[in-house]
């Protein structure tokens, strides 16, 4: 187990400044261009293939680093660049970690592979697990997969949305109910192959931010895959049920977790965020600094009645209080990734706290830079407008601000709080 350190070594620094390198020279220069397009900036995407940023290798060395900072390392850099075009490189890892938290060893090399492509043919990949009427309670979701045991093929029907390269992926990552009487305990996770009938694209979303990331929804018509897409395998998946349903009796319903089971409910698609929570949190962290960096540039620089605006506390503190509450998100995203790949348990939703406190630090240190800025900060010809757009995103997406209170405040307390 790798000591717990506030220090990258040699090795990460190169890494780091690789990545610092590549987000300044050709993300950012794109950043604005690819916002207003609302497009997936495929060249950008590629670009980062042929260097070996976008690729099944780099992730796994970020993934693997036993330190643990190898991946919010990466997400800050990147998110430092542009959230939405860092968005659209980074997006087909969450597909990846939900195959990676539930997949076979045969399934994890079969599959992950195929979302990224090569440097002459990229591909993506999309988790599919949000619903329409199923975002924050994935106990309501209703997308079905029933198991077709004459053929060894699931059929899975269903609607789902807000899924970044929903519909335009190589491969998609569904999460689906198998037993409605178990909520959300009742989930399992599918492979859906590149070409399957049956799946398609539904709305496109223009967002508010992160724009050239995409989002839509994909719709699933009677779609069926093998038995051997099923994540885990049906083996472990009926041993899992069994478990449940023990459970249920034993607590006295069918679905209801015991009362030590609050805060700790796993399923499928939590598997997936618990895992990819302290990397958000990362992603925040790289917009915060870069809207500080911003700001605190033009504060230098702006004059007001002779002097620096930095020259007022009004202005300095503000600066002060925004680089305190980073580098104080940086240590809570650090510590829950160093847990996570030590396996240490989030005993007190350690992967929350991160998610928590740095995006509700991203917003409020775009908005502060918005107003270091005045009216400038306001337009589009300076950066932190965008910053600001892009950084509401990450107290909404992957459990809300108010879901990860919930997590943290069950997690502490081991009581059913709603």
């Amino acid at each position: 187990m790798a000591e717990f350190t506030m220090e990258l070594n040699d090795e990460q620094k190169e890494v780091r400044d690789w990545l610092h390198g590549f987000a300044a020279d050709v993300i950012r220069p794109a950043a604005a261009e690819w916002d207003e397009r609302e497009e997936t900036p495929w060249p950008v995407i590629q670009e980062a293939a042929k260097v070996g940023i976008y690729s099944l290798d780099f992730y796994a060395q970020q993934y693997f680093d036993p330190t643990g900072l190898g991946i919010p390392m990466t997400m800050e850099e990147l998110f430092w660049g542009d959230a939405g075009i860092a968005l659209s490189i980074v997006g087909t890892g969450l597909a990846a970690v939900g195959v990676l938290a539930n997949g076979t060893d045969e399934q994890i090399g079969t599959w992950i592979p195929q979302m990224y492509g090569d440097q002459n043919d990229v591909k993506v990949a999309a988790f599919c697990s949000s619903e329409p009427d199923a975002g924050s309670d994935v106990a309501s979701m209703r997308t079905r997969a029933v198991y077709d045991e004459a053929k060894d093929e699931w059929v899975i029907n269903g609607t789902k949305t807000w899924a970044t390269n929903g519909g335009i992926a190589n491969v998609h990552v569904v999460v689906a109910v198998v037993d409605p009487e178990l909520g959300s305990k009742g989930h399992a996770s599918f492979i859906v192959p590149p070409g399957t009938p049956g799946l398609s694209q539904g709305q496109k979303f223009k967002k508010h931010g992160i724009r050239a990331s995409h989002t839509a929804e994909v719709v699933l018509d009677d779609v069926r895959v093998p038995g051997s897409c099923l994540l885990g395998g049906k083996e472990k998946l009926d041993e899992r049920l069994a478990r449940a349903r023990e459970k249920a009796r034993a607590a006295g319903g069918v679905g209801v977790p015991p009362a030590e089971g609050w805060g700790r409910v796993k399923n499928a698609a939590m598997a997936t965020f618990e895992a990819s929570r302290p990397a958000v949190g990362a992603m925040a962290v790289g917009t915060a600094r870069a809207a500080y960096e911003v700001a605190l540039d033009y504060a230098k620089t702006r004059e007001q009645f002779g002097r620096p605006i930095i020259d007022n506390q009004g202005v300095a503190f503000q600066l002060a209080d925004m680089r305190t509450r980073i580098d104080a998100a940086r240590l809570l995203v650090w510590r829950a990734s160093w847990m996570a790949v030590n396996g240490k348990p989030f005993t007190a939703a350690e992967g929350s706290m991160s998610k928590l406190f740095a995006s509700e630090t991203a917003k409020q240190v775009t908005a502060q830079a918005v107003q270091i800025l005045g009216g400038n900060g306001y337009t589009r010809e300076y950066p932190v407008e965008r910053m600001h757009r892009d950084a509401a995103i990450y107290t909404i997406f992957e459990g809300t601000s108010e879901i990860q209170r919930l997590v943290i405040a069950r997690t502490l307390s081991g009581m059913p709080i709603r």
